[in-house]
């Protein structure tokens, strides 16, 4: 039998036993070892906030539609950040060039389950080097997301950046933006997570809650303003003080998850007078003008290479190995108390 994590209604989460699928062609079974929870994308189905679950997304014309949900309770399976061992190669497939084979160790994406069912192309170059960390390689989806956010703004040497929330792909960002030559300034509404952010390259911190952000920033900056602004909490008053941080003409990426009408973000104020580049940044793709050389594949492999490299540290970000048979226990935590947790993984 397989196991699978899955919503059954808004904060209601279970372990579903499924019968184990015939392996189709052209395909891998993996058995999982870990699972990253990502908390932003993940909680927005454990609230019942993500627009899939009211809207149709229309892949064609690349638009939400009203009148029907994409998605409906259960979700199943969710989760992008998978580590396990092939134990099942397709025959058409089996030692093709790339493809891994029985007993290797690979990442990729097949969610929260016991054991994943994958397209041979889609782990072609996922093999874990003799030696790596199954729980690291974990990182290579979220690291790929602040890669990518990093990409987007665009970082020149020397240039003053602020990373806003400090989450664990904030803090990745934050890394990320340090290595690139930035002096960055990391911003969030927890000390605890700020605390982290020092030693994860920040050179500044701002408490959200209790600090001028804007202001003192710009006064950090001889009143110019930073150079750029990530935002990646996915909450809209934060976007809204990054728009109020950068300098005239300066870059904001916004590469949150938002939920909902768009609170405390108001467009008509510094956005407009300060004529901001105001980018998006989603992990279905790289920034437009990188798309040539960049890919998400090429994201994940680099990440990953910065982790041995032991230019980024993503064990230290492990707050939680939880075992999946109680899934429920980890979303609870990441939902009631966020200060308590970073990183948290499923173990199977």
């Amino acid at each position: 039998m397989e196991r699978v994590v899955q919503f059954t209604g808004p904060r209601q989460v279970e372990v579903a036993e499924h019968p184990r699928a015939a392996l189709p062609a052209g395909h891998l079974r993996v058995r999982t070892r870990y699972s990253g929870v990502s908390a932003g994308t993940e909680l927005t189905a454990y609230r019942g906030t993500n627009p899939y679950l009211t809207r149709t997304w229309d892949a064609e014309a690349r638009i939400f539609r009203d009148g029907a949900a994409g998605i409906q309770y259960p979700v199943a399976g969710w989760g992008y950040s998978e580590t396990g061992e092939v134990t099942e190669v397709a025959p058409d497939v089996a030692g093709a060039p790339g493809v891994p084979a029985v007993g290797d160790l690979v990442f990729g994406i097949w969610g929260h389950r016991s054991e994943g069912v994958v397209p041979a192309e889609r782990l072609l170059g996922h093999t874990l080097p003799a030696g790596s960390d199954p729980l690291a390689a974990t990182f290579a989806r979220v690291g790929a997301i602040a890669l990518n956010a990093v990409l987007a703004a665009d970082i020149h040497l020397g240039e003053d950046v602020a990373v806003f929330g400090q989450g664990v792909i904030g803090l990745l960002t934050t890394r990320l933006a340090q290595l690139n030559g930035a002096r960055v300034t990391a911003v969030d509404a927890l000390d605890g997570r700020l605390a982290t952010a020092r030693t994860h390259g920040a050179t500044a911190t701002l408490n959200a809650r209790t600090d001028a952000v804007a202001e003192t920033l710009r006064a950090a900056t001889g009143g110019r303003g930073a150079d750029v602004a990530i935002e990646i909490s996915g909450a809209y008053p934060a976007l809204h003080e990054a728009l109020r941080s950068v300098t005239t003409g300066g870059r904001v990426v916004a590469s949150g998850f938002y939920q909902g009408d768009g609170i405390g973000l108001r467009l008509g104020d510094e956005f407009h007078h300060n004529r901001i580049q105001l980018i998006c940044s989603q992990i279905g793709g790289v920034p437009p003008q990188l798309a040539p050389r960049w890919s998400v594949e090429r994201l994940q492999q680099t990440f990953l290479a910065l982790v041995a490299e032991q230019r980024v540290d993503v064990a230290s970000l492990v707050s939680h190995v939880i075992p999946a048979a109680r899934a429920a226990d980890a979303y609870v935590l990441l939902d009631e108390r966020p200060a308590d947790a970073l990183q948290v993984v499923l173990e199977f």
